[in-house]
């Protein structure tokens, strides 16, 4: 996708970050127009293998996880598969100067076309589009994050194996944390580990579900906290606090990595 075809298209849905601005929110997406009419929420599930698809696209291991990491920064999103147009194009630069991974939650061969189905980092939550495999780079993840809000326990899961299990905080009964399936979509470090933030902060694909007018529209984060008590609690805006020396056991989770959060 070139700068000159994303001005003539005219519509461009712009994520941007400001976790560094805001003390207590992720900055979050400002879709122009919003793509919610047009696009449909779906369920997070595994990628399988293909069937009817061009024999020159790209393979997909079964029960593999894949994020899509954009070739360039304006990436087409369509509708359905098949279609002819895009629906806008989303400017997949996280505020960091990386081009963010999207998570891939589908995928469908169409006359000799494969067609992948994209989780958007935009409200509202689970929002999805279509993409095609020329467009991106398919990157295997093979670890996930499950955040538990019951027992707000943490888990990293790396090739099936429980490598970090960490007492977090959640958010207060007025203000929950999102139920659902996101992924990374940022990442941001902190010189001062006495931020808000912690020594850094993993930005989330999803939105609080009652904050809009929020900083950043609500965008939700893993992130660091100075003060131990938080742990095992029902303390925050919608994010997930993890206490600073814990924290950097998710230093090197990578962007696109899937973020389950279940009560």
């Amino acid at each position: 996708m070139t700068r000159g075809r994303a001005v003539r298209a005219g519509r461009v849905v712009v994520p941007f970050l400001a976790l560094s601005m805001a003390a207590a929110a992720c900055k979050g997406a400002t879709p122009a127009p919003s793509p919610a009419e047009s696009l449909s929420p779906a369920a997070t599930v595994p990628v399988a293998a293909p069937s009817g698809s061009a024999s020159a696209a790209p393979a997909l291991q079964p029960g593999v996880t894949y994020a899509a990491v954009p070739r360039e920064r304006y990436l087409p999103i369509y509708r359905r598969p098949g279609a002819t147009d895009s629906a806008f194009l989303l400017d997949t630069e996280n505020g960091t100067g990386r081009l963010a991974p999207l998570l891939v939650v589908d995928h469908r061969g169409l006359r000799g076309r494969l067609w992948l189905q994209l989780q958007l980092p935009l409200r509202p939550n689970g929002l999805t589009g279509w993409a095609i495999p020329e467009d991106v780079h398919l990157v295997p993840r093979d670890q996930e994050i499950v955040v538990d809000l019951s027992s707000r326990i943490l888990r990293r899961i790396v090739d099936g194996r429980v490598t970090d299990r960490l007492h977090v905080g959640v958010g207060m009964a007025s203000t929950p944390t999102a139920v659902g399936t996101f992924f990374v979509w940022v990442k941001v470090s902190y010189a001062d580990p006495a931020s808000p933030y912690g020594p850094f902060a993993l930005g989330l694909s999803g939105f609080s579900p009652v904050l809009s007018e929020w900083p950043g529209e609500g965008r939700m984060a893993i992130h660091g906290t100075s003060n131990p008590y938080d742990r095992g609690r029902e303390v925050s805006h919608g994010c997930v606090r993890v206490y600073n020396p814990q924290l950097l056991a998710l230093r090197d989770v990578p962007l696109g990595t899937p973020v389950v959060i279940r009560r």
